[in-house]
């Protein structure tokens, strides 16, 4: 694949985040890296304090350094930054950091020379993942201790995983055939200066956030057929005078997902039931609003993926060094923090049609939907599993971006959690990866009693999907595994390509 600095999209993002490819970097870029690391070698050469060129960094910027030890500096900078702690973040979230961090600094803004970035394309292509620990950055001056670690292995320090293996990154060099790089002046501070990581991590969860909300649409479909809900609300007139996109475009999906439904049609009149629940009624405007932030979430993150973030920045063109602030992350941490309330909200009105669905009041199904209640719990402690997730993502939505610890003896005073922020939409993610599959299983369950009436053909291929791994429950058993392999249905994107295969509605719900 041939990457355009300042101009990937989502679907490179993908598609890089789904699989190895191997990167080229367009030839068009190299001009302005050599411009740009020419006037950074200029000014090492001059006798003009230039930060992060002759100074020392953060707090000690007054600090100057001797022409003699510009590049022991810059391995000085390395060395002593890489001290996160964690696991290691997974392949695919490192594989965007790499790409993103040579992408950035191939815009020609950062003065660091091609080699160096050669480089970093060398190691995505060639499979060498530097071991980078989860924690240990606050989002501002760049994601500083990861990106360290990300960047110790170009000079043959730091950890690697290569060829199924973790290992010291000079044995990798060494097996690769690749000499250890000697950094310049600035270098070390331009790859380790940057929001790659929280970028990577953010991104990572709102592709995972796009094949669980797809899962969500088509789960709630499916309840609202198992309770044998109303089709009016879902009616285009009612959502075209709202005006709201996501709304709109969400319950044209819920609609194609009804078309031909013997169970819709046999209660379309006679029902004495005036209004549904919320939790069934209100799915366009509750999932439609999701929709929404999860678009200005992708927006953003997107723009991230391509800006120019270390510090200082160089512009060739004029001759000149800026120093600012490009690396403070909260562009990150406030669209992390949306995606975090969007899977709370996921999760929070999906556990409520499970919990409809087990009520045989409302949803006129036998009591948690066993035939022999009593003699069998059925759907009861799946619920409260569902409940518990529910309630745990209501505490991790708490934003990141609100908390703010000043760090370098008060130089970087305001700080962005980006990182965390990010980091921590994976275990909310899980949890309503879970609930979306509790929901999936409830209401297969809840159309077995509807039977032998047919939902809509596309309705049937999902449930024909859940079957595949787990038969209706007519006695007791565990669902424990049952939920683990649906939950994989969701995380492989297989419930939405399902979908998607019949209806185009289902297909106008992705980020692009």
């Amino acid at each position: 694949m041939n990457i355009q600095p300042g101009e990937l999209t989502l679907a490179q993002l993908r598609e890089l985040h789904a699989s190895k490819t191997t990167l080229t970097l367009d030839p068009a870029a190299r001009p302005g890296i050599r411009a740009s690391a020419a006037l950074v070698h200029k000014a090492a050469q001059g006798g003009d304090a230039v930060y992060g060129v002759n100074t020392g960094f953060g707090k000690l910027a007054n600090q100057r350094i001797a022409q003699a030890d510009l590049e022991t500096l810059q391995l000085n900078l390395l060395r002593s930054h890489a001290v996160g702690v964690g696991e290691p973040m997974s392949e695919p979230v490192v594989r965007l950091i790499l790409l993103m961090k040579a992408a950035s600094l191939a815009r020609g803004y950062s003065g660091i020379r091609e080699i160096v970035i050669d480089r970093l394309f060398a190691f995505y292509n060639l499979g060498i993942t530097p071991v980078i620990p989860c924690q240990g950055s606050v989002g501002a001056s760049g994601d500083l201790a990861p990106l360290a670690h990300l960047c110790l292995p170009l000079i043959g320090e730091g950890e690697v995983f290569f060829e199924d293996q973790r290992m010291p990154a000079a044995d990798a060099l060494a097996q690769a055939k690749l000499e250890p790089i000697k950094l310049s002046a600035k270098e070390g501070l331009a790859l380790i200066n940057g929001t790659q990581v929280s970028t990577g991590l953010a991104i990572d969860a709102l592709l995972a956030t796009e094949r669980l909300f797809e899962a969500a649409v088509i789960s709630g479909a499916v309840t609202l057929d198992a309770a044998r809900g109303s089709d009016g609300p879902f009616d285009p007139r009612i959502h075209a005078v709202r005006g709201q996109p996501g709304q709109i475009a969400c319950a044209a999906a819920y609609r194609a997902l009804a078309i031909g439904s013997a169970i819709r049609k046999s209660h379309l009149e006679g029902d004495d039931r005036v209004q549904d629940p919320y939790c069934l009624r209100c799915q366009p405007q509750v999932m439609g609003a999701c929709l929404d932030q999860m678009r200005y979430a992708a927006d953003v993150l997107l723009r991230e993926a391509n800006a120019v973030t270390d510090n200082p920045l160089v512009f060739a063109e004029s001759a000149t060094l800026l120093s600012g602030g490009n690396f403070h992350a909260e562009p990150v941490a406030l669209a992390a923090d949306a995606l975090a309330v969007v899977i709370a909200e996921i999760g929070a009105i999906t556990e409520r049609r499970i919990a409809m669905l087990v009520d045989t009041v409302v949803s006129r199904l036998p009591a948690f939907l066993t035939p022999e209640p009593g003699l069998n719990s059925g759907f009861m402690i799946v619920h409260v599993t569902a409940a518990a997730l529910a309630s745990e993502n209501k505490s991790l939505a708490h934003p990141a971006s609100v908390d703010s610890l000043p760090t370098s003896a008060n130089q970087e005073d305001h700080v962005s959690m980006a990182t965390f922020a990010a980091r921590r939409l994976q275990q909310m993610l899980r949890n309503t990866e879970y609930i979306v599959a509790i929901e999936l299983l409830s209401a297969a369950q809840g159309i077995e009693f509807l039977r032998p009436l047919q939902s809509s053909p596309v309705l049937e291929g999902i449930l024909e999907l859940v079957r595949s791994v787990s038969p209706a429950m007519m006695v007791d058993r565990s669902l424990a595994p049952d939920m683990e392999l649906v939950r994989g249905l969701i995380t492989q994107g297989r419930v939405g390509l399902a979908g998607e295969a019949q209806i185009r509605e289902l297909t106008a719900l992705r980020l692009g």
